[in-house]
């Protein structure tokens, strides 16, 4: 290990931290089964007890779907974590080596943005996990919220931090941003990491009964939030400038499905700080309201999609990259929109259909609609193993990694 460490250095490239973000968001597709599957009164989220005492009343099919759920958490979580922790020891070599002072004076920069996107995913991973394996968690949560702030401020402190340097460097010293490189979507990694921040802050907003939590998680999340939508448009619009005068760059192409993540974490942002103004400032959003919000956000998600498959298709980057032996660390970037498909699919079959009134819970229309979700992320826990087995099989431990 020690060995293929010191080779991957040399080639290494901080977009594997998608790696462990991919993982950490599969964790979350699982609990969407726990989430809107068993009953939890009282709570916005589904607890130990409650998964416990749903499993001691449910039927064969409800055992099998919680201990499945609960399999996929802590499995995910797992190599999450486990990714997580290799990244940060291979970057710390790959700081040492001249390919690092390179990228940090190129357009690439901003790729070290995935150390703190991942990151944040892990802490929310986290949470999860406790909720659902943790017993009398919910007791002391009001305690534990302070600490998630605190966190999550931590993570975005080191965002900025980032953002800024990268910023610092191309706006005051002309010609150092190269726009013929910059025919992708790979420039919205920062915005994504800031949504993931946002997406983090805003969890009190939906749990906390307590108003300075609950206000302070507003307050934050907000302006996070809104400093990733402003960094994404400014990105996306000189991004597709470039794409235009010089095609995709092929490696780079999957980053063209990047907003489809982005607004999946910013929709469930909205969500839980529409759920921290009823409750604690009764302010009312319809369930009306509520559908044709998620149905924009999806149809943006799909739209993009769209886009992102044309190209790849068009480039024959499954065929290079996922089905075929070439190695490109940018393949873990289609990992995460089809996690976050399936899970702005669950919250829109949920929130939206079932909460206007549209369909019925546990219909046939219902479980039709979730198999679609239930489809994505199949297909991705699929893809994840595949990569990982890829990029860090036995076969290719004698290999370098190569740079993106």
């Amino acid at each position: 290990m020690s060995q293929y460490m010191k080779k991957a250095a040399h080639a290494y490239s901080p977009i594997y931290f998608l790696g462990s973000l991919g993982a950490g968001g599969l964790s979350v597709t699982f609990f969407m089964y726990l989430l809107f599957w068993v009953p939890h009164k009282g709570r916005p989220v589904p607890v130990f007890e409650d998964i416990l005492a749903a499993f001691n009343a449910g039927d064969i099919a409800a055992k099998a779907m919680i201990i499945a759920a609960a399999a996929g958490i802590a499995i995910m979580t797992v190599i999450n974590i486990k990714s997580l922790l290799w990244n940060y020891a291979a970057f710390a070599e790959f700081k040492k080596t001249e390919a690092y002072t390179n990228l940090v004076n190129s357009n690439a920069e901003t790729t070290t943005l995935a150390m703190p996107l991942a990151l944040a995913m892990t802490v929310n991973a986290g949470f999860i996990v406790g909720l659902v394996f943790v017993p009398s968690l919910w007791g002391i949560i009001e305690y534990l919220f302070p600490l998630a702030l605190v966190a999550f401020v931590i993570i975005g402190w080191i965002t900025f931090r980032a953002i800024g340097r990268f910023l610092g460097r191309v706006l005051t010293k002309g010609g150092v941003f190269d726009v013929t490189a910059h025919n992708s979507f790979s420039q919205l990694l920062p915005a994504f990491a800031l949504a993931m921040v946002a997406v983090g802050l805003s969890a009190p907003a939906s749990m906390s009964t307590a108003p300075l939590t609950v206000g302070l998680s507003l307050i934050l999340s907000t302006f996070v939030g809104l400093a990733a939508v402003i960094y994404a448009l400014f990105a996306a619009f000189t991004a597709f400038n470039s794409m235009l005068h010089y095609g995709t760059a092929k490696e780079s192409s999957p980053t063209l499905m990047i907003v489809i993540p982005i607004m999946t974490v910013l929709g469930i942002m909205l969500l839980r700080q529409d759920h921290g103004l009823h409750i604690q400032y009764d302010v009312h959003k319809t369930a009306g309201e509520t559908m044709v919000m998620l149905a924009r956000m999806l149809t943006i998600q799909l739209i993009f999609l769209g886009l992102g498959l044309v190209v790849l298709k068009r480039e024959g980057y499954f065929k290079d990259f996922v089905f075929g032996n070439k190695l490109s660390p940018g393949s873990y970037a289609l990992v995460c929109p089809g996690v976050a498909l399936s899970v702005m699919t669950q919250f829109f079959i949920n929130k939206g259909l079932v909460g206007a009134g549209l369909i019925d819970k546990f219909s046939a229309t219902y479980w039709a609609l979730s198999a679609i979700a239930v489809a994505f992320q199949l297909a991705m826990v699929w893809l994840v193993f595949r990569l990982n087995r890829q990029h860090f099989g036995k076969q290719n431990t004698t290999n370098a990694v190569p740079a993106e």
